[in-house]
């Protein structure tokens, strides 16, 4: 599920620790043997004034271990989904295989009840940016695409990514969108590197789908995840290299441009206040991955 505003704040290095106290990141190990060198990283890069992730958004290696659990789960939803999406289906019917299969292998699905989120799954359709309601009259059809958006807990840990799917004959021009949206995402991964920014990554999305016709919903983006279900940074596409958070191994979020076929204009929908659209009515296409930064370079923890 994308991410609106940043909902939790990043504490940076508010306790103090000894060279013989037990690292912050529960590893047993002293502080001088473990963190140590990677906060006085952190607080030089801080004190040049750009943004830095606090130790609460640097997963330790038992959370890392507990996401990618929950996200075995995620990634076997949408990889069935993926296998029996059709046209003819409901979105209704999307929602209770996402319900039936995440809650029989343990899990629980983000979405429910999230905020008033009454539905397991977000199934945006065409025009629809993000985060559309399932429904029994809402029928797949030859043409359409459609994002489906999944999002797991297990036992307190958090994953989400999403797929686009195409239904039948789908016009070659909103086929090369869901392409090139993908194009974006897979351009944006290979961007993240350890101590380096944000921007890169977000530069990346952006230059991919403006150079191809396209262009990208400022207002709403992807977003910290793995302790909870929104966490800090923000991720948005019309940022530059160099700029935004550094990306300190550890740091966990999604990648997830929503590009649109026309322009960037978006509107809620009065009706529910959650469901997206394109002001001018056309496609919009979406692609969702979970990242962790790591020493050696990058992770993709769900896709």
């Amino acid at each position: 599920m994308t991410g609106k505003n940043p909902t939790r704040k990043s504490v940076f290095m508010s306790i103090k620790f000894k060279d013989d106290d037990p690292c912050w990141c529960g590893s047993g190990k002293m502080y001088c043997n473990c963190h140590k060198t990677f906060d006085q990283k952190i607080k030089k890069i801080r004190l040049l004034l750009h943004k830095v992730p606090g130790r609460n958004l640097i997963k330790t290696p038992e959370q890392i271990k507990r996401i990618k659990e929950s996200a075995k789960i995620n990634v076997a939803v949408l990889d069935y989904i993926q296998d029996v999406i059709k046209e003819g289906m409901t979105t209704a019917e999307i929602d209770r295989i996402v319900y039936d299969m995440t809650t029989k292998m343990g899990g629980i699905p983000a979405p429910l009840n999230y905020e008033g989120f009454p539905f397991s799954v977000c199934t945006s359709v065409n025009d629809q940016v993000c985060h559309g309601f399932p429904s029994d009259k809402v029928v797949l059809k030859s043409g359409d695409i459609i994002n489906v958006d999944c999002s797991t807990i297990l036992n307190g840990a958090y994953s989400d990514s999403s797929r686009m799917f195409c239904i039948g004959d789908v016009d070659p021009e909103v086929r090369r969108l869901v392409q090139i949206t993908k194009e974006c995402v897979e351009l944006g991964f290979k961007a993240v590197k350890p101590w380096g920014f944000l921007g890169d990554m977000g530069q990346a999305v952006h230059d991919h789908a403006y150079k191809n016709g396209f262009t990208i919903v400022r207002e709403i983006g992807g977003h910290g995840v793995g302790n909870e279900f929104h966490e800090d940074p923000w991720v948005g596409y019309h940022t530059k290299r160099g700029t935004d958070m550094l990306l300190a191994p550890g740091l966990m979020f999604t990648i997830e441009p929503m590009v649109n076929m026309g322009k960037e204009g978006i509107f809620i929908t009065d009706e529910n206040d959650w469901e997206v659209y394109t002001d001018d009515g056309l496609p919009s296409a979406q692609w969702e991955i979970q990242v962790l930064v790591t020493e050696e370079g990058a992770e993709i923890i769900s896709w």
